[in-house]
């Protein structure tokens, strides 16, 4: 009864204590006390992986999904630490007996390690006064060593047993909460370390080996159980290199760069270190380009290093890390089986250093910033580079030169496009390289790129896009050694005419054209310059008649105002355009267009008139062809001129109003605005005929 009121008191004053310094391990011991509180009181929930006697107290992600590793994960109620049952009740009710180090050996079940520690005579210290930390190995973890190390401990009971059950300890009481992530505890075996990692999945581990049942409290300090044995470390990451057979070429590549030193100084690392069958696997001629860059060098090794230490224990899912290279990779598991970037690689995983752990792997991580430009070419753009390669422009591709590749989605190369003369798609494809390396934060509005067919390519900067040409630009972009690659949905087409040449050579616009020519502003479209135009077909002008026509071109200011409302200054593409919103584009005529996108279906409006075909690119702008007449939505009655009288219009035009300028009106009676209601009345009339 004595030793159960103590047990309590100390349970108690743990808590209290426990509670203002909780660590990520007792949070997920508290979550899975809530999540068996139907099974009574201090009953815990745990995943047990199916096939396996692997437990864990799981975080939230894992329980919701019912997995651990991509596997099957059934639930176990089982007492919380330090409870335990009583018979005819329900739950855990009873606080589990308080002994020493060595009686709570036994009351945990690592009944192997309380048998080691009698043989070994260590149990008189264990039992004694005191205040210890026991990382005492589970049955399961004895059993996992190999025989011959197993039998050699056991053997030598005076000296290697003893000393090995003394590295498995510290002489202070050490809770989970005082378990700090990245420190080290100094062993009971030569003052040698304890690298402890507590992660914020609740996973505690000791030289990675994981606390499976933690805290439990003795008399004479604490027993936390693990799930192997763990032997004493005392080499570095770069020691590990240097001596292992299997590391000779990640040893060598290494050679000549900082590398290895900084692995040879204290830190906190982890090391995918790939094996000299990886490095054969590249080919000798991959090889041999890489070593020979320097910078390319220290982006491979970097890309296979973290400036942490994951520990496989604690991998339970898949997680994105930060590598000292700067890019991502993903880190993951199936079943015992650790996983890179989705892909099983890890050989031999938890190799233990001073500075950090190894996972040695059977593939070299290559980081787009060690690849070649077409290297950088991903599923997605295959078909790209099947035709890049088909039509022989990479063999025009120099490997010392700098490249960037446009490159389309697989979708862009349908029945139509892979049915054209491979001449006419070769020169298409042509214009999708770049002659230089162009990164995604080097591109600038009005910025011109040069394509290996010597042509020339505009950039445009909008609010939310980054367009070249007609085409945007998606997620996905990409900086390799030589070169960059950016992703787009669309083929680009290159501008070769003015927008008056096009819209001549279209034969769709005459009745524009022709009013383009009454107001003087034909110089205009053939002039160079950055316009937008919504130019109505003949089709926009089929409801009004000729005398219609004709009233419109009596007046050349009232025909400007309607003209320079179809035009803005500056290109705007579609997908330039943000979606969702109403875009407000000034025209010459000084109002607004108000333009929608709709991202879904690729569909323009200007003011609520569809536009049926968009993004037709000339050298001095781009053109939206319109089915409907635009009309200025503000009074036109003051306007009296437009400046720059000239056909050739240079710079933006505006209108300007008598409070400007002097009135100057062709015909002192006439009233535009008057005018403007009419042909509009008009033309709703002749529609509906």
């Amino acid at each position: 009864m004595k030793l159960l009121f103590v047990a309590a008191f100390a349970l108690f004053v743990l808590s209290t204590f426990d509670k203002a310094d909780s660590s990520a391990y007792d949070k997920i011991v508290y979550h899975s006390r809530v999540r068996a509180r139907k099974e009574g009181t201090n009953v815990c929930a745990l995943q047990q992986v199916m096939g396996t006697k692997k437990k864990y107290f799981s975080t939230c992600r894992n329980w919701y999904q019912g997995t651990i590793c991509g596997k099957k994960a059934t639930v176990l109620y089982e007492c919380c630490p330090g409870y335990m049952k009583l018979d005819g009740k329900r739950g855990c009710p009873a606080v589990a007996p308080i002994d020493h180090v060595y009686g709570t050996l036994g009351l945990v079940k690592a009944s192997l390690t309380q048998e080691y520690a009698d043989t070994s005579k260590l149990r008189p210290e264990i039992e004694g006064s005191g205040s210890y930390t026991f990382f005492a190995p589970s049955d399961e973890a004895w059993k996992l060593l190999d025989d011959t190390t197993r039998n050699a401990l056991v053997s030598n009971v005076n000296i290697e047993l003893y000393n090995a059950l003394h590295y498995h300890m510290a002489n202070k009481r050490l809770l989970t909460k005082d378990l700090r992530n990245g420190m080290t505890v100094t062993s009971m075996y030569n003052d040698l370390g304890l690298h402890i990692n507590h992660y914020p999945n609740g996973v505690v581990t000791v030289n990675c080996a994981r606390i499976i049942y933690g805290n439990q409290v003795a008399t004479n300090g604490v027993v936390h159980v693990i799930d192997r044995v763990i032997s004493a470390v005392g080499s570095t990451i770069k020691d590990v290199i240097e001596v292992d057979d299997e590391l000779t070429t990640l040893s060598d590549v290494a050679q000549d760069s900082e590398f290895l030193e900084k692995l040879g100084q204290p830190g906190h690392y982890t090391l995918f270190a790939p094996t000299n069958e990886a490095f054969e696997s590249l080919g000798s001629d991959v090889l041999k380009r890489i070593t020979s860059d320097k910078e390319v060098v220290k982006a491979l090794l970097n890309f296979h290093l973290l400036d942490s230490v994951q520990c496989s224990e604690a991998i339970m899912a898949g997680s994105s890390y930060q590598t000292m290279e700067g890019n991502n990779i993903e880190i993951g598991c199936d079943g015992d089986s650790l996983t890179v970037n989705g892909i099983k690689m890890v050989r031999k995983k938890d190799i233990v250093t001073t500075n950090g752990v190894i996972h040695l792997i059977d593939q070299v991580l290559m980081p787009d910033s060690a690849k070649q430009v077409m290297e950088l070419v991903g599923s997605s753009q295959s078909t790209f580079a099947d035709m890049v390669s088909e039509l022989g422009l990479t063999a025009v591709m120099k490997p010392e030169a700098e490249y960037t590749l446009l490159a389309p989605l697989n979708t862009v190369f349908n029945d139509e496009v892979m049915s054209m003369d491979h001449s006419l798609l070769r020169i298409i494809l042509e214009n999708h390289i770049m002659k230089r390396k162009i990164t995604l934060g080097q591109l600038y509005n009005g910025q011109l790129l040069e394509t290996i067919g010597g042509k020339f390519l505009r950039v445009f900067i909008y609010r939310t896009a980054v367009c070249i040409e007609n085409s945007c630009l998606v997620r996905g972009s990409k900086e390799g050694s030589n070169g960059a690659i950016h992703l787009t949905r669309t083929l680009l087409k290159p501008a070769e005419k003015t927008m008056f040449e096009m819209l001549k050579e279209n034969g769709r616009f005459k009745i524009f054209l022709s009013l383009i020519e009454a107001a003087g502003l034909t110089d205009l479209l053939k002039q160079e310059g950055g316009f937008t135009l919504f130019a109505p077909s003949d089709k926009a002008f089929a409801a009004l008649s000729d005398s219609d026509l004709m009233v419109l071109k009596s007046d050349i200011n009232v025909l400007r105002t309607i003209l320079l409302y179809h035009m803005t200054n500056g290109i705007f593409i579609g997908d330039g355009l943000e979606a969702g919103v109403t875009n407000l584009l000034k025209s010459l005529q000084g109002s607004n267009l108000k333009v929608l996108f709709d991202k879904g279906n690729k569909t323009v409006l200007v003011n609520s008139v569809q536009v049926p075909e968009s993004d037709i690119m000339a050298t001095n702008g781009v053109i939206h062809f319109v089915d409907q007449i635009l009309y200025p939505g503000v009074s036109v009655t003051k306007v009296t001129r437009i400046i720059q009288p000239e056909p050739k219009i240079t710079k933006v035009t505006r209108i300007v109003t008598a409070a400007d300028v002097s009135r100057i009106d062709a015909n002192p009676n006439f009233d535009p605005e008057t005018l403007t209601k009419m042909i509009q009345a008009g033309g709703r009339r002749s529609g509906t005929q």
